[in-house]
């Protein structure tokens, strides 16, 4: 490419990053983000990330880190009717699940063609050759030994947790929402996703011994001027959020930017994990709705179906042989 393409590419790149920073800065004409009495920003409410922008960038847009307008709409329209084409399930006497699916319908604010904003590729990078062997044999594992019994299946069909609901807070299909409780000493999540809920120190407080691990790893708060950071560690070694391990380190940023917009940035640095650290931001929005309980436990036919399945498949292959 020569110096005068580059420069324009340069350009079209900068002209479009400052498009999408007006995007989240002109949201501040809703109204500025409300304070707490002790003078924080109020992050309370119920917030939702749902959204059609993918965590990592597609293939088809491979060096395009932003839309623009019109090619955010066209997107828009082509991913949407072709959820609207996919054959009804419920016509074969099967249940639909696109009942059951609360998926974003609009790509984020900024425009970005991916949540991660880095690397520039907004891509994951790529494991170190140690998680890489890890999760070879754990696949290995779970397609011998994977319907074995409840306890060999993933966590999130055992109802213990979901890796992509946080933290890292990610969209999935359903159960995008989220509350914030604040308090001076305390910030509290409740996730939609496993009804799970993470308490959030704010005040000075040690953090928990290297020997204690939890689901949600161990969280501790603080204020940066207008923007909360969460300092997380302490996660289990079977939680492997995109490949990680019990050595993760996230760092999450809230910042409100306005009556109706929080801004939900991640940093993930697992050395043993991950090649280089990565990070990803996402605009969540204010929702007036309420959060519901997620039952996962109870009568979770999925979880007997699996295990009576591959216990008749067993038989099928001893009566062959």
């Amino acid at each position: 490419m020569g110096n005068t393409a580059r420069s324009h590419r340069v350009s079209e790149v900068a002209a479009i990053a400052i498009l999408a920073a007006a995007c989240l800065a002109g949201q501040a004409q809703k109204g500025p983000a409300p304070r707490t009495p002790d003078g924080h920003p109020d992050l309370q409410g119920t917030w939702s990330n749902n959204t059609l922008t993918p965590l990592e960038r597609p293939k088809e847009l491979a060096g395009k880190e932003f839309f623009t307008p019109q090619e955010a709409a066209e997107y828009e329209a082509e991913v949407n009717d072709g959820r609207a084409k996919i054959p009804d399930l419920a016509a074969d006497n099967i249940v639909d699940q696109r009942v059951w699916w609360e998926r974003g319908t609009k790509v984020v604010q900024t425009l970005r063609t991916s949540l991660i904003v880095d690397p520039p590729d907004g891509k994951v990078p790529a494991l170190t050759p140690e998680a890489q062997k890890r999760m070879q044999e754990s696949r290995a594992y779970t397609r011998v030994h994977g319907a074995d019994s409840a306890q060999d299946r993933s966590i999130q069909e055992r109802c213990l947790s979901e890796p992509t609901a946080g933290p890292p807070m990610l969209p999935g299909p359903y159960n995008n929402n989220y509350q914030i409780v604040q308090t001076p000493e305390y910030v509290v999540i409740f996730i939609e996703m496993i009804h799970d809920i993470r308490i959030i120190p704010i005040a000075s407080q040690p953090v928990l011994s290297s020997d204690v691990r939890l689901w949600l790893g161990d969280s501790r708060g603080h204020w940066e001027g207008n923007t909360l950071v969460v300092d997380t560690t302490n996660f289990t070694d079977k939680t492997h959020f995109r490949g990680s391990d019990e050595n993760l380190h996230l760092i999450e940023r809230f910042t409100r930017v306005d009556q109706d917009t929080l801004l939900y940035e991640f940093t993930v640095d697992d050395p043993t994990a991950f090649t280089k650290p990565w990070k990803a931001e996402l605009p969540m929005n204010k929702s007036n709705g309420m959060i519901y309980e997620f039952a996962c436990h109870e009568d979770n036919r999925a979880m007997v179906n699996m295990l009576k399945t591959a216990r008749e498949e067993e038989a099928k292959q001893k009566g062959a042989k």
